[in-house]
């Protein structure tokens, strides 16, 4: 049975994530410690304490990281558990990286601290929106996003979570007549979404170029473990496409539900959710059936996985 690992990204961090390994590893403090030396800040005190600083785009994203490859590490020195893939949501992805030994854990809360900024600076606030749309199809979603772009303002698809259920981005003016469409067209819901900036759509194309510039200065190495990436839902082992992967990932939908289904085809039947919340394990269970799909973040979790160390 083929395992996979995969990670969460912003959206799912809360006020106290990580701590309780925090305190019980050895590990996960030097993971801690190693975050807050690169970034020149207190990544566990801004974990464990400050909820307005950790909700920061800025600061979101290196936190989530950090969590996440803390509980990698713990997993994998108290489990030895040991996937067949990695893959992983937005944000999620410079973790699986991480897991994949391609991205250093050093470069890559160096990298996405800057992802952070750089997203957030690509839009002013008010000018974007998102919102998640219930109960159409990809198709549909997609058409209402063409119908509703228009007089320069633009929404498209931003995540394809799961069937049924498509997040859109782009100009507000955009989003709220893509939403009434939707609502026309038979959604059950929409959701405006309280964000900082509107991710994956054309309007981070200027985070895009800097993103570029950031991991020109980046080594990758050789995949141990093979990823299946946001932007194509397919198997990727070639470093050389990694930098591009990236960049384009940020203006592009994640097309998360193809790539549950691209695992399932490839005979994953168990997912481990590593870091910060339970979200991806929900969407994996509403796109395939027959998995198993557990959690790690917390300590209580432990026990259970060390049954999947064979």
């Amino acid at each position: 049975m083929r395992k996979t690992f995969i990670f969460p990204g912003q959206g799912s961090q809360y006020v106290g994530m990580g701590k309780e390994l925090y305190n019980e590893f050895q590990i996960s403090r030097r993971t801690f410690d190693e975050a807050s030396d690169i970034l020149n800040i207190d990544l566990a005190k801004l974990c464990f304490e400050d909820g307005n600083e950790l909700n920061l785009t800025v600061n979101a994203q290196p936190a989530i990281l950090t969590t996440s490859v803390a509980a990698l590490r713990v997993l994998k020195e108290e489990t030895g558990i040991r996937p067949d893939f990695v893959a992983g949501h937005s944000l999620g992805e410079y973790s699986a990286l991480v897991a994949s030994e391609t991205l250093a854990f050093k470069d890559a809360v160096w990298i996405v601290r800057k992802r952070g900024k750089f997203t957030q600076e690509a839009v002013p606030v008010g000018v974007g929106a998102m919102a998640a749309v219930l109960g159409l199809e990809k198709e549909e979603v997609e058409e209402v996003c063409t119908e509703a772009s228009s007089d320069g303002f633009v929404v498209s698809p931003a995540n394809f979570n799961a069937p049924g259920q498509t997040v859109i981005s782009g100009n507000k003016e955009a989003v709220e007549k893509a939403a009434n469409i939707s609502k026309s067209r038979g959604a059950k819901r929409v959701v405006l979404l309280e964000i900082s900036a509107p991710f994956h759509c054309a309007l981070m194309a200027p985070a895009a170029e800097k993103l570029g510039q950031v991991l020109d200065k980046i080594k990758f190495s050789e995949f141990k473990i093979p990823l299946v990436a946001n932007l194509d839902a397919r198997i990727n082992i070639d470093p050389t496409k990694i930098k591009d992967l990236l960049i384009d990932q940020v203006m592009s939908p994640v097309r998360w539900c193809e790539s549950i289904k691209s695992l399932y085809e490839m005979g994953a039947r168990k997912f481990f959710e590593i870091g910060p919340g339970n979200v991806l394990s929900g969407l994996i269970k509403r796109t395939v059936s027959d998995v198993t799909v557990k959690n790690f973040e917390k300590l209580n979790q432990l026990e259970s996985l060390k049954e999947d160390a064979v």
